[in-house]
């Protein structure tokens, strides 16, 4: 199947333009701003675009069809050699669309764990990552080792592409078999749902919206914080799975409400939590109920028509510069220790040994709206025009 993608033809989305929006682009953490706007962006991105897209969808297809690239690879322990080889490299630089403070202290975690191997920490949206690594691989300059990203369809790319390195951690092994790539190039490392929610001193319980639809009402117009498509993964699955349930129609009313516009599904929680708008139509779980621990006035809304589900993956890069770091880091991710290490920090995960909150309401109990990665892989230039049609961003 490999000889369906040429070399000379690498399948890239439509580049990312300049957001006019509130919160900010990309963070960074002990070192330079590696996802602030590049001289590459922009530039050989046209001409073949469409027909690469149409051979990327192509070979998704065939292999649908025809089964699996190649055997996975058996899960593999940590073992004292893979420590020794880690250490030696010293470091491993991790891709993450994990809020910042979250992804920090997961790398002080596993540094830890394992003294003299650094973390590396650079933050941003999935889709910002997905840009930054076709920028840097076609530049030929390969610095990422390991990555977790909240869209799929990233990773649907990469490997066609051959980017990504065959590596199973033993916990993975325990994953049902929906939530690994059957060739062991990656797997789910979280489970993330884009909720509603509202400020609980600008919006009292009772009077709060419990549905989609309720978001139309003309009382919360000018109210409304949403996150952006073309920036977060989280919420390009979200726009995905919600047009396929509440229809196109339903985002060009939306957009009548005057919404305000921010970049990732992290910054939206955090203007609720401000007072900004007192609702938020889409954000990350998470991220307020961290909010909320930490005294912040907000409240999340699972709605009736449902919740999306997005599954965030994890592996390590074919080119990583520390390839042993790299798989210690996602095997420790991957571990039990890792794992439980997100759910405290209120993400939620498929490890069947991680212990959940007493308080949380357990995944069985919502109504979850799921989307197909190659479906959503077609939909996603349709995604992108239609929200720059409806919100004018």
């Amino acid at each position: 199947m490999r000889e369906c993608m040429p070399a000379d033809i690498a399948p890239r989305r439509t580049p990312l333009p300049s957001l006019p929006l509130k919160g900010g682009g990309g963070e960074n953490i002990g070192g330079a701003n590696l996802f602030s706007p590049s001289p590459l962006e922009g530039e050989g991105w046209g001409g073949g675009l469409v027909a690469a897209r149409k051979l990327l969808l192509a070979c998704i297809v065939a292999l649908s069809s025809f089964g699996a690239l190649a055997a996975a690879p058996p899960p593999t322990p940590i073992t004292a050699e893979l420590i020794a080889a880690a250490t030696k490299e010293g470091k491993v630089v991790f891709y993450t669309s994990i809020e910042a403070e979250v992804a920090e202290k997961l790398g002080k975690a596993f540094t830890a764990a394992y003294p003299g191997i650094a973390v590396q920490v650079e933050r941003t949206g999935s889709e910002r990552i997905f840009q930054r690594v076709d920028q840097e691989y076609a530049s030929n300059i390969h610095a990422i080792d390991a990555f977790e990203a909240n869209d799929v369809t990233h990773l649907l790319v990469w490997k066609q592409q051959g980017w990504l390195a065959p590596f199973v951690p033993a916990d993975v092994a325990r994953w049902p078999a929906t939530e690994r790539d059957p060739d062991g190039l990656y797997a789910a490392s979280r489970a993330t749902l884009s909720v509603m929610g509202y400020n609980t001193k600008l919006v009292k319980p009772e009077d709060a919206p419990k549905s989609y639809a309720d978001l139309l009402d003309a009382k919360w117009k000018g109210r409304i914080v949403k996150a952006h498509p073309g920036y977060s993964g989280n919420i390009m699955t979200a726009t995905f799975a919600l047009s396929r349930t509440l229809g196109w129609d339903y985002f060009k009313a939306l957009a009548q409400q005057r919404v305000m516009q921010v970049q990732s599904a992290n910054e939206a929680p955090k203007k609720l939590a401000l007072g900004e708008r007192p609702l938020m139509f889409d954000g990350n779980e998470y991220i307020p109920l961290m909010l909320k621990a930490q005294g912040a006035p907000v409240a999340v809304i699972y709605p009736t028509e449902g919740t999306p589900l997005c599954s965030g993956a994890a592996g390590v890069m074919k080119e990583a510069p520390h390839p042993n770091a790299a798989r210690l880091f996602i095997a420790y991710f991957f571990s039990r220790a890792g794992q439980q290490f997100l759910v405290d920090n209120y993400l939620r995960s498929f490890h069947p040994d991680v212990v959940e909150p007493a308080d949380r309401i357990p995944l069985s109990q919502i109504k979850l709206l799921t989307a197909d990665p190659a479906e959503q892989e077609k939909a996603i230039e349709e995604i992108k025009r239609r929200y720059q049609e409806y919100f004018g961003t």
